[in-house]
Order: structure tokens, then C-alpha cells, then sequence
């Protein structure tokens, strides 16, 4: 036991990512029944449709899980309100300010946690009241920090200065990461893309084998105007690299960027046209498979990992 799977009554300090368009009640069960704390990922879902996740997540799992809700989302309020009708106990909140909605859910007997591009916003958190924090580096996959803090620097430097449990998360896909992660001070880890690519994951095929075919440099951050986010590199981000060659406004990304970008490539599939968010570490995914043998496998490596650096 450690301060986070205490704090999350979990069996192991790994956490799933709530990742739009990949994290539904599936992946969000199967990684909570398989010991660690799954994640449905409110981001891409209709407030109903959240509501219809989380009443089909107690369903297939009587262990903990968890919501994670971007805090700009537009329809906040109703979302806060299903959350607290349909007695989820953990909430994992971002994009956003930790003050705007700690307090309410703290008052509702929620843990709250907060997800941190930076160690000045790590120390936010936790004067919001906060009960953890996941520090997230550049290598991350989607929407990313302005501050471009790599995990290796930033895990040790918010480490330094936080007193309540620190989850890395950014570029860990394996046990070997997660035992490096927890060494520069982490309590847990939080992985997204190796879940991304899974049998659970409601993500397009396509989507989840662009994944499995990724190799190191095939992601990269853009539309930083807008909001950073990192992607694999296809016809959309050729045709954003584009455009930035003739210097355009913020309006002129907006309109390239369009709507439901992020659903066409991710949900629907298409590899060319659709935003493709996804980690560094997809050079490092070689297969889909089921979320609880990732798992499995990644505590495997970890234990494994532990005993051959023993002795260093």
C-alpha cells in the first residue's frame, strides 16, 4: 500500500487516463477490475451520455472508479450535477481552475484531483484543496501544458515542493517508466495512450492500429495559438503545417481546425482527416490487447525492473 492506493482503495498506483473519444465505461471497468482505477472520460460525451456511462460502469465493476471532467467543458454545472446524483466518489478534474468546482465536490464527500502542466499550478491545486495531483509532461498525448516541461524534470521539481500524493503522468507506458516515474517522486502513475490502444478502448480501429504503427517523432504539438495539443502526423497535420507558412490569425487556424476534428479521427477513423492525439510513447506500443493484460503487464515489468535495479 501507498499514499495512492489508499487514498483510491486500488490494488495497484496506476491510473488510467480519461482521454475523449477512448475511455468509456468498457475501459473504464476493466482497468478498475483488473486492480487499478479506471477513468471515464467526460470530455467527448454529452451529459446524458456521461450519465449512461456511469450507471453502466457500476454495473460491470464493484471497485472504485472515476470521472474526469475538463473544466471549460460548456455544459459544466449539468455534468457536476450528475456526478453527484449518480454517487461517483472520484472525480479527476483539468483545463481549468481548481477553485471553480474543489470545494462543492469535497462538500459532496467526492476525492478530488487535479491534473498540472506546471509546478505553480500543482501548488494552485492543493490550495484549492485538492487531494492529489497529476503532474503531466510535454511528452503527453491531446491537449498539453504551454509551460513544454518534459515528465523526467518536471515529476522531481513539483515533488519538491507538495505535500499531497503526485501521480506522473506524460510518456509512461510500461513498468520500467512507472518505476522511474515513482523513483523521481512520484506516488502513482496516470497512462493514457498504452490504454488508448486497447480492446476496451471505444476509439476507432484505425485509430488504435495508427497507433501500434506510430514510431519515435511521429507525434508533435501544434495549434499552440489555439490550445498545444499533440498528434500523429497526417494530412490534417500536414495541412496545419501548411498554413502556417503564410502566417495565419487565430481565426484562420480556428476555421482549419473546424468541429468534431478530434472525433473523425479518433471515433470515426479517419486517418486522414481527423486529429489524432496520442502520446510520445506510442512508439513504444507494438499491439492492442485487453486492458487488464496491459496492466498486468506493466505491474509485471515494474516488479521485474525493481529486482534487476536492486542492487545498483
Amino acid at each position: 500500500m501507498n499514499r495512492i492506493t489508499q487514498l483510491f482503495n486500488i490494488q495497484y498506483p496506476v491510473i488510467q487516463a480519461g482521454m475523449i473519444w477512448a475511455s468509456g465505461y468498457k475501459l473504464a471497468s476493466a482497468v478498475s477490475n483488473a486492480g487499478g482505477l479506471g477513468i471515464i472520460g467526460a470530455g467527448s460525451m454529452y451529459p446524458e451520455v456521461l450519465r449512461e456511462h456511469i450507471q453502466k460502469c457500476k454495473k460491470a465493476t464493484d471497485k472504485p472508479f472515476a470521472v474526469n471532467v475538463p473544466m471549460l467543458y460548456p455544459d459544466i454545472e449539468k455534468i457536476m450535477d450528475i456526478i453527484v446524483e449518480e454517487g461517483v466518489k472520484i472525480m479527476f478534474t483539468s483545463a481549468g481552475n481548481p477553485k471553480t468546482w474543489t470545494a462543492f465536490l469535497k462538500e459532496k464527500g467526492i476525492t478530488v484531483v487535479h491534473v498540472v502542466s506546471s509546478v505553480r499550478f500543482a501548488l494552485k491545486a492543493q490550495e484549492a484543496g485538492v487531494d492529489a495531483v497529476v503532474a503531466e509532461g510535454f511528452e503527453a498525448g491531446g491537449h498539453n501544458g504551454r509551460e513544454e516541461t518534459t515528465t523526467f524534470t518536471l515529476i522531481p521539481m513539483v515533488k519538491e515542493q507538495l505535500q499531497v500524493p503526485l501521480i506522473a503522468a506524460g510518456g509512461i507506458a510500461t513498468g520500467r517508466g512507472m518505476l522511474a516515474a515513482m523513483i523521481l517522486g512520484a506516488d502513482g502513475v496516470q497512462i493514457g495512450s498504452r490504454f488508448a490502444a486497447s480492446v476496451e478502448s471505444s476509439s476507432h480501429e484505425n485509430f488504435k492500429r495508427a497507433i501500434v504503427a506510430a514510431k519515435d517523432g511521429d507525434t508533435h504539438v501544434t495549434l499552440k495559438e489555439l490550445a498545444p495539443v499533440r498528434l500523429i502526423k497526417n494530412k490534417f497535420f500536414n495541412d496545419v503545417m501548411e498554413l502556417y507558412t503564410k502566417s495565419p490569425t487565430v481565426d484562420d487556424l480556428k476555421a482549419l481546425l473546424g468541429r468534431a476534428r478530434a472525433k473523425k479521427g479518433m471515433f470515426e477513423g479517419d486517418l486522414e482527416e481527423g486529429e489524432l492525439e496520442i502520446g510520445q510513447i506510442a512508439g513504444l506500443i507494438h499491439d492492442i490487447k485487453p486492458a487488464a493484460q496491459i496492466l498486468h503487464e506493466i505491474i509485471a515489468d515494474f516488479e521485474q525492473a525493481k529486482k534487476e535495479t536492486a542492487g545498483l
